[in-house]
């Protein structure tokens, strides 16, 4: 803190003084462009309302229902802090061809969340985005090295990861559990052969929602990650290894074992690949259950409270993405990055709220919802169930970034999406998947 203030008292010492600007731009920029009057200088975190920041904010993000309504409440927080910045927020179910469009039109939002560092570089490689170096401080104060390091491109901070997930979790009805008999799986063997006693008590393993191609690369990651290592993940991400590799039909191989059996699959591999995330959920918190696992992130639970009357701890827990050949404990994660398009002081006083703990800690506390603050604390967290899987977050020795989010967005969208949904309807393509990864991943460059 004491650094933070050091830099923000000279920081308006210089700019009484000469008025000059803070974050490179020209000081007749008009709309405070990178300007002199930077907003992170105008007033301390803990302080009361702030009424010389003015004007109007636009923000983008993929946050409907009550994920907008808990967005929703932190711009109510910042509206606390500054009275005179109107925040408009719109939402959209795939920000990238809305913001793809809204540039190429000349007119993107302030500020916009996306789930893709790709996504953000092709952006900051296009001259579309604006650094946030005036927020460094705040953001080296609440985040570790990694999150820093994956919002910047060649050392300049372009991002605040504000939303994170935990995406090392299988939800699991307990009432479909007691049923068959079975505890939650530590190992992949043991979960494959809790799969088979499900379905021979009469209730489908898994719900799939892989209409939505992320699902299954998750899927993916998760199973590459454990059976590959830490070390080969990264050099798949950067193509440092082909994805003919061993190594991938490997992870392959043992995903098929899931998507091939299609019996324990709700509606079978046709019926999820005509179900989105979201309505994978649903069979999960019926009563009688409809279905026993959902292979996915730590959001799981927010959307079971949303749609369902299933409760946390009582109907549904998780239990950790199991070991695989005796993988070590590992966490692969997301999370949403907010950007910025227009450098202005209103912009810049949000930004600087998002990066601190007084934002994720409102989202926090109305549940569904996993931050990498490092500085929230964890009684903040509503229930114990979501204190775990934050925690795990938070504290994993090994943490890796989705994979997918991290290759150029040509491949890590659509085209990745594409294969692994050709690959669930015919699980036993596995040398024909990674070579279409293969020569993907080479077309996206």
């Amino acid at each position: 803190m004491t650094k933070r203030r050091f830099f923000l008292l000279a920081l308006l010492v210089a700019l009484l003084a000469v008025a000059v600007a803070g974050c490179g731009g020209d000081d007749d920029d008009e709309g405070g462009e990178a300007g002199g009057d930077t907003a992170a200088a105008t007033t301390e975190e803990g302080g009361g309302a702030n009424e010389d920041v003015s004007g109007d904010i636009s923000i983008l993000a993929l946050w409907t229902a009550g994920e907008q309504a808990s967005f929703e409440a932190v711009i109510a927080g910042f509206n606390e802090q500054y009275p005179n910045v109107n925040v408009t927020y719109r939402s959209a179910p795939d920000v990238r061809p809305v913001l793809s469009t809204a540039i190429e039109g000349g007119n993107p939002p302030d500020l916009a969340a996306v789930p893709n560092p790709g996504l953000m570089r092709d952006f900051q490689a296009r001259g579309a985005l604006k650094p946030i170096e005036f927020a460094r401080d705040t953001v080296e104060e609440h985040y570790s090295e990694s999150w820093v390091e994956l919002a910047s491109v060649e050392d300049e901070l372009y991002g605040v990861f504000f939303k994170g997930a935990n995406k090392s979790t299988v939800w699991y009805n307990l009432h479909a559990f007691e049923e068959a008999g079975i505890e939650p799986p530590e190992t992949w063997d043991d979960l494959l052969t809790a799969a088979e006693t499900l379905k021979g008590a009469g209730i489908p393993a898994y719900s799939i929602g892989g209409s939505d191609g992320w699902v299954l690369t998750d899927l993916f990651e998760n199973i590459y990650l454990r059976t590959a290592g830490p070390e080969k993940y990264a050099q798949l991400t950067t193509h440092e290894i082909p994805w003919t590799d061993a190594s991938v039909t490997e992870a392959l191989t043992e995903m098929a074992k899931i998507l091939s059996d299609t019996e324990n699959i709700v509606g079978g591999a046709s019926g999820a690949l005509q179900t989105g995330f979201a309505d994978s959920v649903n069979p999960l918190g019926a009563d009688p259950p409809g279905a026993a696992m959902v292979m996915e992130g730590d959001f799981v639970a927010g959307v079971i409270g949303d749609q369902t009357q299933a409760e946390a701890g009582t109907d549904f827990d998780f239990f950790d993405f199991p070991s695989i050949n005796d993988s070590p404990p590992m966490v692969m994660g997301g999370g949403d990055m907010v950007i910025m398009f227009k450098d202005n002081p209103a912009s810049q006083a949000f930004m600087e709220y998002l990066a601190s703990p007084e934002a994720p800690t409102i989202w926090v506390e109305r549940g569904g919802f996993s931050s990498p603050n490092a500085s929230v604390e964890e009684d903040a967290y509503p229930d114990e169930i979501l204190r775990r899987s934050a925690v795990a977050l938070a504290e994993a020795e090994t943490f890796r970034f989705d994979l997918s989010d991290l290759l150029p967005s040509a491949f890590g969208g659509d085209q990745m999406f594409a294969i692994l949904q050709d690959f669930l309807r015919n699980p036993d393509d596995v040398e024909g998947t990674a070579q279409k990864l293969e020569e993907a991943h080479t077309a996206a460059g």
